[in-house]
């Protein structure tokens, strides 16, 4: 399909009898994953069986050769929508090393508050399971060191879930910046916003959220012992002994993409700024939040930076002109955006620089304007030419589904993944130094090789 708002230009100008180029639209290939025997089934586990976890067990179901045997919550009420949902045969637990323990269990998916994540991804892998851990892949940077360590260990699979990285968006746009399409990059910007309560983590409370249908102290684990409170459980992302907030919730699919589409470790630098400017809901975390990153010169790109932000209350309407979420790659040759499929926008540059010369005096501007025009003859103003390449995926595309495929793939295959945890360490490493920018007030030095804090 065309972009409308460049259609539209398009008409405009060649109205107004300026060259201008129409855009071209091309569809991305994609292929539906290959067809697996019976004999070669995946037998998946879910732990942590929320909103994400079921999300990505319908997603992975979707794969063929996927079949779920087992889940954990610290949820009643949830286990048994586990049943209804997958079938009564599976088996759940509020305790996940019960599914750990299980011989039938080849892979997990862990999808519980961030605060568990380190932890079962190396329970998971010591007991001899593949994972695919949520994103961030840890709540503090330390513990990912540990993750790497234990999966070099047992030579298990371990992916993030970070969908973009497997996206053919993203593949697409790191085609064309590899290809110099916009010339040398110099900055990125890239944004998520959000207009509904659900969308800025109110998500709903059951009424038996009862202490005797949720196992509290489980759901606890290495956090704060405080009393029971539902509301802290099912809005876990609010609060700062469970979660990440908006770094490590959607800073770290921005970095995912960026770092993927560059092939960056990461930047050296990191700058918060922003505020709890309307849920006022108890939470402890912003609801804006906007970040400044300074990223070096490597082997694999220039020096350039980033700009990331967040806004969970943004009165806006979505718009071609004005996304939800998006990102812009500038150079000096072109801009590539990418939201709803890649776009590479370009304008042709001026042919002669121009001059400010109206405040010298005449004697002065005329011998200006001979030089000038020595070295500049034709006398010719910018040609308002602009050319557009737009890159759309087929209809339903759906990116979360092509990471599954690659994971199953991995686990069948043993051929490692590309988000794997030294990639997942990269990119929630600048997203949770993101969150200590803010809470501490002050800059940040981060080491990408090393993924360590700069003191």
């Amino acid at each position: 399909m065309k972009n409308k708002s460049s259609r539209r230009d398009f008409i405009r100008a060649a109205a107004s009898g300026a060259p201008v180029v129409e855009p071209s639209t091309t569809i991305l290939s994609w292929e539906e994953p290959r067809q697996v025997s019976a004999n070669d089934k995946i037998q998946v586990a879910l732990i942590g069986s929320g909103g994400m976890g079921f999300g990505d067990t319908e997603t992975a179901l979707r794969v063929p050769g996927t079949e779920l045997v087992a889940a954990a919550d610290v949820y009643d009420g949830r286990l048994t929508r586990v049943k209804e949902a997958f079938g009564a045969n599976v088996f759940t637990t509020r305790d996940y090393r019960e599914v750990l323990a299980r011989p039938d269990v080849d892979a997990v998916i862990i999808a519980t508050p961030d605060h568990w994540h380190a932890q079962i991804s190396i329970d998971a892998m010591n007991a001899g399971k593949d994972v695919y851990c949520e994103k961030p892949m840890v709540q503090v940077v330390s513990d990912g060191h540990a993750v790497i360590e234990t999966q070099k260990k047992t030579n298990r699979i371990l992916q993030v879930g970070s969908q973009g990285v497997s996206s053919i968006f993203n593949a697409k746009a790191k085609e064309l910046l590899s290809a110099g399409k916009i010339g040398k990059l110099n900055m990125v910007e890239a944004w998520i916003n959000r207009r509904t309560p659900i969308d800025a983590w109110q998500y709903s409370i059951p009424p038996d959220a009862t202490p005797d249908r949720i196992d509290w102290d489980r759901f606890l684990g290495k956090a704060p012992k405080v009393k029971f409170d539902p509301i802290r459980l099912f809005r876990w992302r609010n609060y700062r002994d469970y979660g990440t907030g908006i770094g490590g919730d959607l800073f770290v699919h921005l970095f995912s993409a960026i770092h993927f589409i560059t092939g960056s470790n990461g930047p050296t630098r990191v700058q918060a700024s922003g505020g709890l400017r309307y849920w006022n809901d108890g939470r402890d975390v912003p609801d804006m939040l906007l970040g400044l990153y300074d990223y070096p010169e490597t082997a694999n790109h220039p020096a350039f930076n980033v700009v990331l932000r967040v806004n969970f209350e943004d009165g806006g309407t979505e718009t071609p002109q004005f996304p939800r979420s998006g990102f812009q790659f500038v150079g000096p040759e072109g801009v590539m955006a990418i939201s709803d499929g890649v776009t590479i926008s370009r304008k042709a540059k001026a042919r002669e620089p121009g001059y400010t010369i109206n405040t010298f005096p005449k004697a002065v501007q005329e011998a200006f304007l001979k030089d000038y025009r020595k070295q500049y003859p034709e006398n010719r103003q910018q040609i308002n030419e602009a050319a557009e390449e737009r890159y759309d995926p087929p209809r339903r595309y759906d990116a979360r589904f092509d990471h599954f495929v690659n994971f199953f793939d991995a686990v069948r295959t043993r051929k490692p993944v590309v988000e794997d945890p030294t990639f997942g360490l990269r990119a929630a490493g600048p997203a949770l130094v993101t969150n200590e920018s803010f809470f501490n007030n002050r800059v940040y030095g981060w080491d990408p090789g090393a993924m360590k804090v700069l003191k």
